[in-house]
């Protein structure tokens, strides 16, 4: 039994060494590791160490490297491999003098290894500059505090050096840790006490290096500046020090959280909790600010970012939901405070346009992060209680703000909205403030009505009470203000039957004319932004219409005035400027009902869907060219930018889908790059909902395929186009997703090394290796064409030589295939093969007895290109190896080429 698992642990590590010179670390690393678990013998688990240290080298994951590689080096102290490798990650993880101890180990075993020698000349002289650096570094922050602190200084320039040159410093971890251990934190305290806004913002964007990815840094300087100095910082009036202090929380939460992260892996629970502990601290510090008196607007604000950003998990993975269970305790009346707010009335907190946005949004987040029925309904209860206090017994101011939060809670967690909306007296008071003097009063019942609607499916209390309600507003308000809200509310009821064309509850024709009032309303720049915004909502519902699409694309000045608002401080009007632009495109997904189902409804007589002629494609197309000569792309691209809670992910999915729109006809879309399309669909590709994300990659694709790619991604950002195609590929997409992520890989494949580097490492070819064997063609020839281009690098050449795998054979065959632009592929990808890595000429007649015949075959076909690339192939066959060039001469072949040879036609 011994020897026998002997052996399996032996041809495991063999397995291991054959898979890692094919370049599959993953699994080299996998067999190792079952080796491993197999091996008793010391040396023998040394060796396997030492090679699984390679791996994770590879695979760039370097702490695992030193941990195996350390392994190896306590069984055998003259392992050279293991030292060397060691250094390697020991180097990587940034710890220089570790590295070069063992540097120096290898040279002493080893005197004559020239790669030894030169890694040891190389990180000497990189510790000689980190110490240069340090030396002159101590000096220099002295001289900066003294600068910056001193009231005397009067030199403004020379301040305004010593504020550069700390923040450039703090970037660095060396300077990063001399200014911390040069008393650094207490002086950036006295800078943050000043009081004057260009000091406190050196200090905070100092701190903000100083943090970074900093743990235990984190936690000394959250204990010296303290969570209420911080918090106080972020309420002061001065909009940019707020966003700073903002940006410096944000890092100093990822800090404290990847502790967090890090210690549940290890079992020190105490450092746990201490994390946590400092978490809550400062989370409890942003709650209280929301609800201070004296804290500015934009700094509350920016606490609901905040508080956005770090308080719910980032994916259904993490399983803790603790700190949103903790932040719902602590702070959800908090938060409803600011939702409530009813702008103008004695007492209120100040708020921006943004605020009560924000709120809905974090309360959004907050609920959809709960995991079961009890925290649902605590979080229930306590909007309830919150309504209900305000509702009762604070005469009319308290009405209004109980109607406020139900507001907030439908454009946010819609559900605790309409448990809100059940309760007892709401709904009256909501109908009867409609019709009140007081515009700022009836402005807030209206609104409340239009959220309500929004939801009406089961609201048919709604529908019945408020059409009639929002008319007579409409008709006979003598304020502009309320009678948009009102036309928004009946565009929202009207809409009810969707893109449905025969569904409606308007008269016909009175669709056209609310649509036209609210273009009206629209253009006229007297009207404020908050105001006009909603001619955008109601727009939103009413082009659902075909006839209002064709009338809206027709009125230039009107879509101009809507790129302007999205592009305005406003962001609230993001969704309903996005949702008017799919509904134009028609970029929704559209529901193609079941032909049987459609015969058996005009059996039943029941009503049937029906699709508006001026949805018809060529219509369609002809808005999106309106769209773009009126500045659509510019528009997107502004509102893509804005880092905002209104840029939600539905939203983002929505701007991904008029993109797709935009580019869906070749010539339009180099116009959308050179207005910074391109640019604007990479961060819309890599973070959104599923759908958002595909759409935006889709899109990418089609300018990746019709447009020079270094020209349409220029510098970096082709790089950053890898991911999105790559996703394209995943089995879960659609032929068309898969066939144009291929087609775009294939035009980057074929631009430089680096790209290619790229794409390996986003694992794209065992992807693209399977679509190889699609049963449909375009799919398959995409596939081949895509590794023609790959294989111009080298690991891919390995990849064809790996034991037991198809490749080459597959690449032989399909040189025989009938479809020519198949064969076109596969024997281009032979020519460059057996050009770049002469073992593969070797190999071809060992992977099918049909080789030659479809050599004959390229060389005899009537496509002069088919016929250059096997003669290619031959050639490169001819001069790898004796005995396939005796082979093939042995056959038909030297008559064939004698006869090509000869031939003027084809030179």
């Amino acid at each position: 039994a011994g020897s026998r698992r002997q052996v399996t642990a032996e041809q495991l590590r063999a397995r291991g060494n054959a898979l890692f010179q094919a370049g599959d670390h993953g699994a080299a690393l996998a067999a190792y590791t079952e080796a491993l678990s197999l091996s008793d013998a010391a040396p023998e688990r040394a060796v396997l160490h030492r090679n699984r240290a390679a791996c994770y080298l590879k695979l760039e994951d370097y702490a695992k490297a030193e941990a195996d590689a350390t392994k190896a080096i306590e069984t055998d102290g003259r392992d050279v491999k293991a030292l060397f490798r060691r250094s390697q990650a020991l180097q990587q993880l940034g710890r220089l003098d570790q590295a070069v101890s063992d540097l120096q180990r290898c040279v002493s075993l080893e005197p004559r290894n020239k790669a030894f020698q030169e890694a040891l000349r190389a990180l000497g002289s990189s510790m000689h500059e980190k110490m240069k650096t340090m030396s002159c570094t101590d000096s220099k922050v002295e001289q900066m505090f003294q600068i910056l602190l001193d009231p005397e200084e009067e030199d403004a320039d020379k301040k305004q050096k010593a504020v550069q040159n700390l923040i450039v410093l703090a970037r660095e971890e060396a300077g990063a840790e001399k200014i911390f251990q040069s008393d650094g934190v207490r002086l950036l305290t006295q800078l943050l006490d000043t009081a004057k806004a260009d000091l406190m913002l050196a200090a905070l964007r100092t701190l903000v290096g100083l943090c970074s990815g900093h743990r235990s840094r984190t936690l000394a300087i959250l204990a010296e500046l303290g969570a209420p100095r911080l918090s106080a910082v972020l309420g002061v009036e001065h909009e940019q020090v707020s966003l700073a202090a903002c940006n410096l929380l944000h890092v100093m939460f990822d800090s404290l959280k990847e502790g967090l992260q890090k210690d549940f892996r290890g079992k020190e629970d105490a450092v746990v909790l201490d994390s946590s502990r400092d978490l809550k601290l400062l989370i409890k510090h942003l709650l209280e600010l929301l609800v201070l008196e004296g804290a500015s607007a934009n700094g509350r604000d920016n606490a609901l970012n905040l508080l956005i950003k770090v308080v719910p998990r980032k994916s259904p993975k993490e399983t803790n939901n603790s700190m949103s269970l903790w932040v719902i305790d602590q702070g959800l009346k908090k938060i409803l405070e600011v939702g409530s707010t009813v702008c103008g009335s004695p007492g209120s907190l100040p708020v921006t346009e943004n605020s009560r946005m924000s709120a809905s949004v974090l309360l959004s987040k907050l609920y959809e992060d709960l995991k079961c029925d009890a925290e649902r309904e605590n979080f229930h209860h306590l909007c309830e209680d919150y309504v209900r206090g305000w509702f009762e017994g604070h005469e009319l101011l308290g009405k209004l703000r109980a109607i406020q939060t139900v507001s907030c809670l439908l454009q946010g967690p819609s559900d605790a909205g309409n448990r809100v909306l059940e309760l007892e007296g709401i709904m009256d008071s909501v109908l009867s403030l409609c019709a009140s003097v007081c515009e700022a009063h009836q402005l807030v019942a209206v609104e409340a009505l239009i959220h309500a609607a929004d939801k009406a499916k089961r609201a048919s209390f709604i529908t019945a009470n408020g059409v009639s309600l929002l008319k007579e507003i409409y008709k006979h308000s003598e304020r502009d203000s309320i009678r948009i809200r009102a036309l928004v509310g009946l565009c929202k009821l009207g809409s009810a039957g969707g893109t449905d064309f025969s569904m409606k509850q308007f008269a016909e024709g009175s669709t056209m004319k609310l649509a036209k009032q609210c273009r009206k309303w629209l253009c006229n720049e007297a009207i404020d932004t908050g105001t006009r915004r909603w001619a955008v909502e109601g727009l939103a519902y009413l082009t659902f219409d075909a006839d209002v699409k064709e009338e809206f694309v027709e009125d230039k000045a009107a879509m101009q005035a809507m790129f302007h608002l999205a592009k305005s401080e406003d962001r609230s009007v993001l969704y309903a400027v996005a949702s008017t632009l799919v509904n134009c495109t028609n970029s929704y997904d559209h529901e193609e009902p079941d032909p049987q189902m459609l015969e058996l409804a005009k059996y039943a007589k029941q009503h049937i869907p029906e699709q508006h002629p001026k949805d018809k494609p060529e219509f369609v197309k002809r808005r999106v060219r309106k769209l773009l000569m009126a500045g659509v792309v510019s528009a997107l691209t502004c509102m893509v930018k804005s880092e905002n809670p209104a840029l939600t992910n539905s939203c983002r999915e929505l701007i991904s889908r008029v993109f797709l729109a935009l580019v869906e006809e070749a010539e339009d879309r180099g116009g959308v790059v050179a207005q910074g399309g391109g640019k604007a669909l990479i961060p819309l590709s890599l973070e959104g909902t599923e759908v958002g994300q595909t759409k935006a990659a889709q899109a990418l694709a089609k300018i990746t395929i019709t447009s020079n790619p270094e020209m349409a991604f220029p510098g970096e950002r082709i790089y950053e186009v890898v991911r999105p195609l790559v996703s394209l590929l995943h089995l879960q997409r659609t032929g068309l997703e898969n066939f144009e992520g291929l087609m775009a890989l294939t035009n980057l494949a074929g631009i430089s090394e680096r790209l290619r580097q790229k794409i390996l490492k986003e694992r794209a070819v065992p992807m693209i290796e399977g679509y190889m064997f699609e049963e449909h063609e375009l799919i398959r020839l995409a596939a081949t064409e895509c590794m023609c281009n790959m294989a111009m690098s080298k690991e891919v050449q390995e990849l064809f030589l790996a034991e037991g795998s198809d490749r080459l054979k597959l690449m032989v065959l399909y040189s025989g295939e009938e479809d020519e632009k198949l064969r076109r592929a596969a024997s281009g990808t032979l020519a460059m093969l057996t050009a770049l890595h002469p073992p593969i000429c070797k190999r071809i007649p060992q992977v099918t007895v049909h080789w030659l015949e479809i050599l004959q075959a390229l060389l005899l076909s009537p496509s002069a290109e088919l016929q250059h690339r096997g003669a290619v192939v031959v050639m490169n066959m001819m001069a790898a190896a004796r005995e396939v060039a005796e082979q093939l001469i042995a056959s038909e072949m030297l008559e064939i080429l004698s006869v090509l040879a000869k031939d003027k036609e084809k030179p």
